[in-house]
């Protein structure tokens, strides 16, 4: 896996000032289309603040853009089981089991979400524009999260889809299991998030700069008291950043079981894969007013995990 590339740059020229900043990155420092843009870069600081490529430029700002090589474009059809909760002409939302990658990148050339839709539906990929590294993609789920993903089939739709989730007009909930009990039955976690600069792969809370992130919970359940307890919760991400609900669990000291990241050393569950899952989502799909509410089934390791909770400790329902 190469490496990421770094390039600094600043706002000179006062004909500049408002322009987005794909824009400036593509027709001014000429790194590659803004189509190109949300594949391939990392991140973008603007004066050592995080910020998005829809943010508006001003003279005197100094950027720092992290971008990594362009995925190859030979995407190839792989016949990977999927499990589809719905489709129509525009889209397909699926139920993405724990461990599949959502599309090919740095590490992930094949054996991802998207190979399987080439294989599914065959011609998905003329539906965009060529070469497209991830057609059809709208948001992400972590490699190691299950759960419901939805997938427009064309530009039209992608465009639509995305929209709404830049609007945060998508309503998402997700089903966690965390050591420890949480600080309230439901309350609203409201922490910025920027990368660990000893560490690009982890995120962390910060007090400056980063990005916005709130997330609310629900306890649903707690398992055993003090350090050995675990708890049953409901996620509801108002923002969607990066590893957002896992780190937000580990900055309220309820890290979630199983995370090989953020997670805590768990005596009781010391084999345990990310406790994750985007149990639902809500959203309205082109061409309709009303907005569908998606909903995956509660995967095994869930089932498992809960029952040996409620057998070995005492449970509290809220």
């Amino acid at each position: 896996m190469s490496s990421p590339h770094t390039i600094e740059a600043r706002v000179d020229l006062a004909s500049d000032a408002g322009m987005r900043l794909d824009v400036f990155i593509a027709e001014r420092l000429g790194l590659f289309s803004r189509s190109q843009a949300r594949a391939r870069i990392l991140s973008v600081t603007v004066n050592g603040a995080e910020v998005r490529l829809a943010r508006h430029i001003r003279v005197g700002d100094r950027l720092v853009v992290v971008y990594a090589d362009p995925p190859s474009s030979d995407l190839v059809a792989q016949d990977i089981p999927l499990t589809i909760l719905f489709e129509n002409d525009d889209v397909v939302v699926l139920d993405k089991p724990q461990g599949l990658v959502v599309h090919p990148g740095s590490g992930n050339p094949s054996g991802t979400l998207v190979n399987g839709l080439l294989f599914h539906y065959k011609g998905f990929s003329d539906g965009f524009e060529s070469g497209t590294p991830r057609p059809g993609i709208v948001h992400r789920l972590d490699k190691e999260t299950s759960g419901v993903i939805i997938v427009a089939k064309n530009v039209r739709a992608h465009e639509y889809l995305a929209g709404q989730f830049r609007d945060r007009g998508v309503r998402k909930r997700y089903m966690a299991i965390v050591q420890g009990a949480m600080p309230t039955p439901e309350g609203r976690i409201e922490a910025r998030l920027a990368r660990d600069p000893h560490e690009r792969k982890r995120f962390r809370c910060v007090t400056e700069g980063g990005r916005s992130a709130v997330t609310r919970y629900r306890t649903l359940q707690v398992f055993g008291t003090g350090a050995s307890a675990h708890s049953l919760v409901l996620l509801f991400p108002r923002t969607g950043r990066t590893h957002q609900l896992r780190v937000h669990m580990l900055h309220i000291g309820a890290p979630i079981v199983g995370d090989p990241v953020y997670g805590h050393r768990d005596a009781l569950f010391r084999d345990a894969t990310l406790m994750l899952h985007a149990r639902s989502l809500r959203i309205t799909l082109p061409g309709e007013e009303e907005a569908r509410q998606f909903v995956a089934p509660v995967p095994e390791r869930f089932r498992s995990m809960l029952d040996l909770l409620q057998s070995s400790s005492p449970s509290k329902g809220l």
